[in-house]
C-alpha cells in the first residue's frame, strides 16, 4: 500500500504545533527532526556514539513529516494547508516557512522511517524511552517507555517537560493524581513511576485515551492507572494531591474555578501550555478563583505554574 509523506519545515518552537495539525488531519504516524534535539541529546550524556559536529549545531529549525492514506489525499491536503495558514496568521513566535512538500512511500517504509525521529528524553530523573529502544537506566533513573501513536505527547515540548520538573520537585510517593488531557498518557506515567499510588487520566480524544491505555500496559501499570475518555473532569468525582493539566490557554481559563472542587486540603494544581503571550490571562484567571502561585517555570515560548489553594 502506498502513503503520502508530507514535510513541513518549520521551526523547533513550532514543531509539536505542526505535528498537532498533522495528527489532527489523520496522519497515520509523525516524525519530527530537530537539531537543537540532537545537541540536546549530545549534551544529555545519555548518547555515547560519535556524533559529525554539524548534526548537532543548533540553528532552530525542524523539520515534522506525517504519513496519510491515498484515499481523499486531495482533501486530507487541503485541510493541512488551510491549518497551516491558521497557524500563520495567529502563531505568536516564529514558525519558520511552513512550506508543505509531498512524497510518496510504501507503507513498509514510513512505519520504520518515523521512527527514526524519536529518541530517548531526559528531565531530571525521568527519561521517556520510545518503546522500540533498547535503554539501560542508571541508579535512580525513572523510564517511561511510551509509543505515542497518534496521540499528542511524545516527552520532547517544553510544556511536558516543566510538568515533569514540577512532579519530581513535589514528591509523589502515596499521592493521588489526575491528568486532565493525558494524551499519550507521559505525565501520568512519570507520576506512577514517581511513587503516585492512584492515578486519573483523562483526555476527550479516542486515539489519546487508547494510546494513554496501550502504554499504561507497556508500562506495567494498568493497575494502578484509571484511563478514560471524558471531557476534561466530567468522569470524577474525586479529590486529589495532585491536579495536572497540560492544555491550551483558553481552556485552563475556563478551568479556573472549578479545579479547586478536585482538590484535597493542601493539594497542588500543576498547570502548562500556557505560550507567554497568554501568561498573564491565565494566571489572573487562576488568582481571581483563589490560587496562589508558588512556582513558575519558563522554557522558550512556554510558561508552567505549580498553585496551592
Amino acid at each position: 500500500m502506498k502513503y503520502y509523506e508530507v514535510t513541513v519545515d518549520t521551526t523547533s518552537e513550532a514543531s509539536e504545533l505542526v505535528a498537532e495539525i498533522l495528527t489532527e488531519a489523520g496522519s497515520n504516524g509523525i516524525g519530527i527532526y530537530d537539531k537543537n534535539d540532537l545537541a540536546d541529546l549530545a549534551d544529555s550524556g545519555i548518547v555515547w556514539d560519535y556524533m559529525e559536529e554539524h548534526l548537532i549545531e543548533k540553528d532552530g529549525k525542524a523539520q515534522v513529516k506525517g504519513y496519510f492514506e491515498e484515499e481523499n489525499f486531495p482533501i486530507t491536503q487541503k485541510d493541512i494547508e488551510e491549518r497551516l495558514q491558521f497557524l500563520k496568521e495567529n502563531c505568536p513566535f516564529d514558525y519558520g516557512t511552513l512550506s508543505l512538500t509531498v512524497g510518496v512511500v510504501d507503507d513498509c517504509d514510513w512505519i520504520e522511517s518515523w521512527k527514526q525521529y524519536y529518541k530517548p528524553i531526559k528531565a531530571g530523573r525521568v527519561t521517556i524511552v520510545p518503546e522500540w529502544i533498547e535503554y539501560v537506566p542508571q541508579d535512580g533513573e525513572y523510564i517511561v517507555k511510551i509509543d505515542p501513536g497518534m496521540a499528542f505527547g511524545t516527552g520532547e515540548h517544553e510544556s511536558t517537560k516543566m510538568c515533569l520538573d514540577l512532579l519530581q520537585s513535589l514528591g509523589m510517593e502515596g499521592k493521588s493524581v489526575i491528568d486532565v488531557g493525558t494524551g499519550s498518557g507521559i505525565l501520568a506515567l512519570a507520576a506512577a513511576k514517581l511513587g503516585a499510588e492512584h492515578v486519573e487520566a483523562y483526555d476527550i480524544d479516542d486515539n489519546a485515551v487508547k494510546s494513554a491505555k496501550e502504554n499504561c500496559a507497556l508500562n506495567n501499570l494498568d493497575d494502578k492507572i484509571i484511563v478514560a475518555n471524558a471531557n476534561l473532569l466530567d468522569k470524577t468525582a474525586g479529590k486529589f494531591d495532585v491536579v495536572l493539566a497540560n492544555i491550551t490557554a483558553d481552556v485552563l481559563i475556563t478551568l479556573a474555578r472549578s479545579l479547586g472542587n478536585y482538590m484535597k486540603k493542601d493539594g497542588i494544581v500543576i498547570i502548562s501550555g500556557i505560550i507567554l503571550k497568554r501568561e498573564d490571562d491565565v494566571k489572573n484567571a487562576f488568582e481571581e478563583a483563589g490560587f496562589s502561585v508558588f512556582e513558575r517555570i519558563n522554557k522558550g515560548e512556554w510558561v508552567a505554574f505549580g498553585l496551592t489553594k
